[in-house]
């Protein structure tokens, strides 16, 4: 697939680095599309003959094109380009599975925990419940095509879903089944990126450098707080995104 002529890198001496140019190359060929989702690049030794770089420059810049999202690598098969990363609504309350089924994908969904526990002091004073209260606790991981994109951490209050723990979340998601119990009166989000803890990263099978962006989310139905949940997803598999119309003649605040 390499050209026969040497790609033109510059060396001047305010020339970027050369694995910064070699993945700019790469980036190239996928926003013309010459190298389209799920296509297989060139091989590294394509690569050096194609950039009149060095083996180990064209290895720098795949492996940062990977970390960031842009690349996989598959052992024993190559180097393929990335779907894009798909995005979820920040200011909505949306089934990851049909989101995920929306834009082809096949979702899948693994319940690692799901039982009762004494609400923590953290989580008791956030859902305004006496520490040591009782409390539903669930953990999913949820899957796009075998791949984990999120993990779902929630807190449910028994007085709102008091039959919780008797379902089957491998086949309504949490999101729709609390829905169906009673429509939400406010919601509130807050988004960190940050490094999840290990137990985190090894169920959703990142290593120790991923950065995720973390959605904390409370809800409230009446003056009840329904819900505390906090959502995990890799920074290179998923990101959050929305858009809104302010009210006729009103203004957006920022804060």
């Amino acid at each position: 697939m390499s050209s026969s002529k040497p790609a033109s890198l510059s060396t001047g001496e305010n020339a970027p680095p050369l694995y910064q140019q070699v993945k700019e190359y790469i980036l190239r060929k996928i926003h013309s599309g010459e190298w389209h989702a799920d296509m297989k690049i060139d091989s590294e030794a394509e690569l050096v003959a194609a950039t009149g770089v060095s083996r180990m420059t064209v290895n720098r810049a795949l492996r940062e094109l990977s970390a960031e999202g842009r690349l996989i690598r598959r052992q024993g098969l190559g180097t393929f380009v990335a779907e894009k990363k798909p995005q979820a609504a920040l200011l909505e309350i949306n089934s990851i599975a049909r989101e995920i089924e929306a834009r082809g994908g096949k979702y899948s969904c693994t319940v690692h925990l799901l039982q009762e526990e004494k609400a923590q002091p953290g989580v008791a004073a956030r859902m305004e419940l006496q520490p040591y209260s009782s409390v539903f606790h669930s953990v999913i991981v949820h899957r796009d095509n075998l791949i984990p994109i999120q993990l779902s951490s929630r807190y449910i209050n028994p007085a709102f879903a008091p039959e919780y723990l008797k379902q089957d979340f491998t086949s309504v998601t949490p999101n729709e089944y609390l829905l169906s119990l009673a429509p939400i009166t406010a919601v509130e989000h807050v988004v960190e990126a940050l490094i999840p803890d290990p137990w985190v990263r090894e169920l959703l099978e990142i290593n120790s450098a991923e950065p995720c962006l973390a959605l904390y989310r409370t809800t409230w139905v009446g003056n009840l707080i329904a819900t505390y949940s906090v959502f995990y997803s890799p920074g290179s598999r998923y990101t959050l995104g929305s858009r809104f119309v302010p009210p006729s003649g009103g203004v957006i605040e920022v804060s």
